[in-house]
């Protein structure tokens, strides 16, 4: 009886302590072209809470407080450069998908070849590490002579 309690308890303990999902507000817009536009938006920015989706496929709080500024700033008629410079100023250069190439993000663009390249350098030296482990002639003599000595002890024994 005790162990069917306890699986139910950690399942209604997960169902009340998980993270609900944020209910999207329904965006009106006057102009088609400003939907089109906030779409566009939302498809470039990445969500900072999810990092692998855009915030139009994420549904954290903070993905829909910043399509609620985003809207804002395209209803008030800010063009797209003024919404992603402004983005990029409040939370820096990763919340954009394709982020230009500068000093500051080197390393973002930079970083897979540069880990690329380390494993091939890695591989190959091991590789070329492993022919040098063969064994000397010296080291197979002794090696043998070793062997002879313990198959005579187990005959003898």
């Amino acid at each position: 009886m005790r162990t069917g309690i306890l699986p139910v308890f950690f399942f209604l303990l997960f169902a009340f302590v998980s993270n609900p999902r944020a209910e999207d507000i329904p965006l009106e817009f006057s102009d088609p072209v400003q939907e089109e536009r906030f779409k566009d938006l939302v498809e470039e920015i990445r969500c900072l809470v999810c990092q692998n989706q855009s915030l139009a496929d994420s549904r954290a709080g903070l993905a829909q407080d910043l399509r609620q500024e985003i809207y804002r700033m395209v209803i008030e008629g800010d063009n797209n450069e003024d919404i992603i410079n402004y983005l990029v100023a409040r939370y820096g250069d990763f919340v954009l998908y394709r982020p230009p190439l500068k000093p500051t993000t080197y390393l973002l663009w930079l970083g897979p070849v540069i880990f690329l390249i380390s494993g091939a350098i890695f591989a190959i030296t091991m590789i070329r590490k492993k022919k040098y482990n063969e064994l000397s002639q010296k080291e197979q003599n002794l090696a043998s002579q070793l062997l002879k000595e313990t198959q005579e002890e187990s005959d003898q024994s």
